[in-house]
């Protein structure tokens, strides 16, 4: 039996939010019973990729489709802290980058929610390079015990634009989904996302386009748009690296 977790960060989103990812849910399910790993992609930070997907997982979870959150950006992680999870048992978390070392066994760092069809597979020890453990047999092996597991498997990804540890992923997933910030984010970014995941194999399902008519001090921004500047922003990119993508 899974470890039972705590979420303590419960959020609840305002109607209009949450009917459009009820909507995502609903399209989704219409991709068939072949496609069951499902990448949840961003070109760059802050455009609300790891909201989509915790909040997409959520959804199929209520609805009763037995699904797993993984949180493959195993670089700089924000997910454990940003939600607040912990083990019910107060015990030290484990997650992803344990499993994938050989450290720790898979039912040790699945862990199981206050929703019977909702399982987390957090990272909880980010690595400075985890190019290999992405590209490893195990990692491989992984996605396909939990595809035959579960009927939906959600990664959240690094962007696209900052490493290539999303292309790795794709390469082993069903397909992908692509979160745009509206308004923000340049066409030739996103022109240069889709054709990395179809140099990766894979398919882009489709494109969510985040944050559309939100100004500052909308909801989105209010609650998680600091988390996302914080960890990612001024650490990867500069204002020439915009310059150039434009």
């Amino acid at each position: 039996m899974n470890t039972k977790a705590i979420i303590g960060a419960k959020v609840e989103l305002p109607y209009s939010v949450e009917e459009a990812i009820n909507r995502l849910r609903i399209n989704v399910s219409f991709f068939g019973s072949d496609v069951r790993k499902i990448m949840i992609i961003s070109s760059e930070p802050n455009e609300g990729k790891s909201f989509v997907a915790m909040s997409l997982w959520r959804q199929m979870a209520l609805a009763g489709e037995k699904s797993i959150l993984v949180d493959a950006d195993m670089r700089k992680s924000v997910m454990v802290e940003n939600y607040k999870i912990a083990r019910e048992d107060g015990k030290e978390l484990w997650g992803l980058s344990h499993y994938l070392s050989d450290n720790k066994k898979l039912i040790d760092c699945i862990l199981s929610t206050d929703m019977p069809a909702g399982d987390l597979l957090p990272n909880v020890n980010n690595i400075i390079n985890p190019s290999m453990l992405l590209e490893s047999d195990r990692f491989a092996g992984l996605l396909n015990d939990l595809a035959a597991e579960y009927r939906y498997v959600f990664l959240d990804v690094p962007p696209l634009g900052l490493v290539s540890d999303a292309e790795r992923v794709g390469h082993l997933c069903d397909g992908a989904i692509l979160t745009v910030r509206s308004g923000v984010t340049p066409k030739g970014i996103i022109r240069s996302s889709v054709a990395q995941l179809e140099r990766a194999g894979c398919p882009l399902l489709g494109i969510v386009l985040n944050r559309a008519g939100a100004g500052k001090g909308a909801y989105y921004h209010k609650y998680y748009g600091k988390y996302y500047g914080k960890y990612y922003g001024k650490k990867y990119y500069t204002d020439k690296y915009y310059a150039e993508k434009k």
